[in-house]
């Protein structure tokens, strides 16, 4: 399902889930685009995005006591109680029953995907879940891969499949709407601390007067 027209189909707090793929420790260290830091970071800003608006995570691996690593102990730490599903194969994430079932156990229609890599796992899970009906949105910088030209494949192929190409940053204000509402303070800190760092040196400014 396409998710082309906003705002008629804008993602919505009571409608998204976030799926994380193969965010590994092995995995993070031949990512050349984006910067490895900056996946970090971004990575955390969509676990406390998650937080803040109250999203169910699905997270899974791929050969975790092997070379691909363990979890990202980032995401460990954040999100203690999300369910790992670890496929001992499948390399599309939607090829797995377990991972499958969890997603739909979600109750959730609109998916915000980020993985490594961005070619595979991501563009894979992410063209998977359009065709089974949802409405998918594939956050590129917190995903990750080997090379730019990578990157710009795997995201040519996905937009022509109908996932919107989006962002940490977007995803969460899209979430957000208002300031105003619940959530506007997580939205600040995640941006300040780890989305956009040049944020937090905003916010002296305004605090007092606030």
């Amino acid at each position: 399902m396409t998710t082309a027209s906003y705002p008629a189909q804008r993602l919505d707090r009571d409608r998204a889930a976030i799926l994380l793929v193969d965010h590994q420790v092995g995995l993070i260290l031949g990512v050349e685009d984006p910067d490895r830091e900056l996946l970090r970071r971004n990575v955390i800003a969509l676990t406390k995005a998650a937080q803040a608006y109250d999203l169910p995570v699905v997270i899974t691996t791929s050969a975790d006591s092997g070379p691909n690593g363990i979890l990202l102990p980032e995401i460990s730490a954040e999100l203690p109680d999300a369910p790992v599903i670890r496929r001992p194969g499948e390399i599309d994430a939607f090829d797995n029953a377990d991972f499958t079932a969890a997603v739909k156990a979600t109750g959730r229609d609109q998916l915000i995907i980020a993985g490594i890599s961005t070619d595979v796992c991501v563009s894979f899970a992410a063209q998977s879940a359009v065709a089974a009906g949802y409405q998918v949105h594939a956050v590129l910088d917190a995903s990750g891969t080997w090379s730019r030209l990578a990157t710009h494949a795997a995201a040519s192929r996905m937009e022509k499949a109908g996932v919107t190409l989006n962002n940490t940053v977007a995803v969460a204000a899209e979430l957000q709407r208002d300031w105003r509402e619940e959530g506007g303070q997580g939205l600040a800190e995640l941006m300040a601390g780890h989305a956009i760092p040049f944020y937090g040196s905003l916010i002296p400014y305004v605090t007092p007067a606030a």
